[in-house]
């Protein structure tokens, strides 16, 4: 991925990204220093928090926290959990299909970006966007959630 432009945000920049990332996932994002990445050629922007590849822009909308930032701040809210047999296909970036999610906060409502974790141990594998809402995820067929970014992906791998 080939950097555009890079530089640190304004201390109001900061505080928006804070509050929007408490408003959707329930966590406080925590950090010296705050520096915007934007690419040559993608669909997002990235923000460093404290150097590390923490928080993104998806087709300008709010701020979401990436999957490395989303495992590094454990999102309380926005989390849809999937179980041990659609771990390999979300971690590929496969959509999510409701036979393998187990769980959904309800409080998501389609359009909305969702952090997608793991059963079993919690880690989040990827961030997409719900194409129903929260209480309609649980179920026999149907995709559910477009993949957007996933672990193993160009911005997960992205370093400073």
């Amino acid at each position: 991925m080939q950097v555009k432009s890079r530089h640190h945000l304004r201390s109001d920049d900061i505080q928006g990204i804070r509050e929007a990332v408490a408003d959707h996932l329930g966590v406080d994002i925590d950090g010296d220093t705050f520096e915007s990445v934007e690419f040559v050629s993608a669909r997002y922007e990235l923000v460093l928090v404290d150097g590390e590849p923490a928080v993104f822009y998806v087709d300008d909308d709010e701020p979401f926290l990436t999957v490395r930032g989303a495992n590094d701040y454990e999102p309380r809210t926005g989390v849809v959990t999937v179980d041990a047999g659609a771990v390999s296909f979300v971690s590929d970036g496969a959509d999510v299909m409701r036979p393998g999610i187990v769980e959904a906060d309800d409080a998501i409502r389609e359009g909305d970006l969702v952090a997608i974790a793991e059963e079993t141990h919690g880690k989040v594998l990827a961030v997409g966007r719900a194409l129903v809402d929260g209480d309609d995820m649980v179920g026999e067929s149907g995709k559910v959630i477009e993949s957007i970014h996933h672990v193993g992906d160009e911005l997960y791998e992205f370093s400073v």
